[in-house]
C-alpha cells in the first residue's frame, strides 16, 4: 500500500467540454487533497465505446437555451463499436463546431478548442480538459494503455479490442468464450474466434474497480451517486469511498473555469 494517500476518481471521456459532474469530481478530489495530502489520479476510461458518452450540452449565452453537440464519426462501425481512444474525428468537424461555439462559450474557450489538433475522440477531450487547467497537478492514467492492461490482474468479465471489417472494435467476451458486438435490443453479432492478449482487454462496469485497483492501489475513491450504486465495495475493502460534491445541472457541460 502507498505510504501517502492516493486519491482517485474515474470517468469516460464525457464531452469535449467536461460534464459538470466530472468537474465536481475534480473539485472534490482537490478539496480532499488539501485536507489529507497525497496524490490525485484521474483514471481516464477511454476504452469505453459508447458514442453517447461524449455528448456535450451547452447553454446559449443570451437565451440560456440548451444545445447538445457531439463528435461525428468516420463510419457506422466506428460510431457504434470502436473504443473512444480509437474513434477517429473526421476532417472539418473541429472547424465546423468552432463556428457555433461563440454563442455558447467565452472566446478563450473557442480559441482553446480551435488549437487542439488531436485526431481521436478521447485525445481531443483530454487535451481540452488540460487546456482548461483541470488536469494541473493530476496524474492521468488511461485504461487504453497497453502497459496498464498487462499489469492489471486477470478478470473474467471483460471486453476485447479486436479487428472487424477493417476497424478496431470493443467486443464483449461472453461466458461461453465467444466475442460479440451488441447491435441493439436483443441483437448480437458473434465475431470469428481470434487470439488476444491482456493488452487488448478492458473491464466491464462490474469488474472495473478491482481491475483498476490491482494497478493503482488507491486509498480513496471519489464517485457519483450513480456510480456508488453499482460499485462493489467488497472488491476493494482497503479503499475509503466518498461521494462527489453535488453540482447543479450535472449532466451539462462545465465551462465556468
Amino acid at each position: 500500500m502507498n505510504a501517502a494517500p492516493l486519491i482517485c476518481f474515474g470517468q469516460q471521456p464525457c464531452g469535449f467540454f467536461p460534464r459538470r459532474f466530472l468537474y465536481a469530481k475534480f473539485a472534490t478530489a482537490r478539496k480532499l487533497q488539501a485536507e489529507i495530502g497525497g496524490e490525485i489520479v484521474f483514471f481516464y476510461h477511454d476504452s469505453d465505446h459508447d458514442p453517447h458518452e461524449t455528448q456535450t450540452t451547452l447553454r446559449h449565452r443570451k437565451t440560456d437555451a440548451p444545445l447538445t453537440f457531439n463528435f461525428t464519426f468516420q463510419n457506422k462501425i466506428q460510431r457504434k463499436f470502436t473504443p473512444l481512444y480509437a474513434k477517429k474525428i473526421p476532417a472539418g468537424w473541429r472547424d465546423q463546431t468552432a463556428r457555433q461555439l461563440p454563442a455558447y462559450v467565452e472566446a478563450r474557450w473557442v480559441s482553446a478548442f480551435q488549437s487542439i489538433a488531436a485526431d481521436t475522440v478521447a485525445d481531443f477531450c483530454l487535451h481540452m480538459y488540460r487546456a482548461m487547467g483541470l488536469l494541473e497537478g493530476i496524474r492521468v492514467v488511461r485504461s487504453s494503455d497497453p502497459a496498464f492492461r498487462q499489469a492489471a490482474q486477470p478478470i473474467d468479465d471483460y471486453f476485447v479490442d479486436v479487428r472487424y471489417e477493417g476497424e478496431l472494435v470493443r467486443a464483449r467476451r461472453t461466458p461461453a468464450g465467444t466475442l460479440q458486438l451488441h447491435e441493439g435490443g436483443s441483437a448480437y453479432l458473434t465475431l470469428p474466434a481470434t487470439p488476444f492478449t491482456p493488452a487488448q482487454i478492458s473491464p466491464s462496469r462490474d469488474s472495473r474497480l478491482r481491475w483498476m485497483q490491482s494497478v493503482l492501489h488507491c486509498t480513496h475513491y471519489i464517485a457519483g451517486a450513480g456510480e456508488q450504486a453499482y460499485l462493489n465495495h467488497g472488491d476493494a475493502p482497503e479503499i475509503t469511498f466518498l461521494t462527489r460534491d453535488p453540482i447543479d445541472r450535472s449532466d451539462e457541460a462545465y465551462t465556468d473555469v
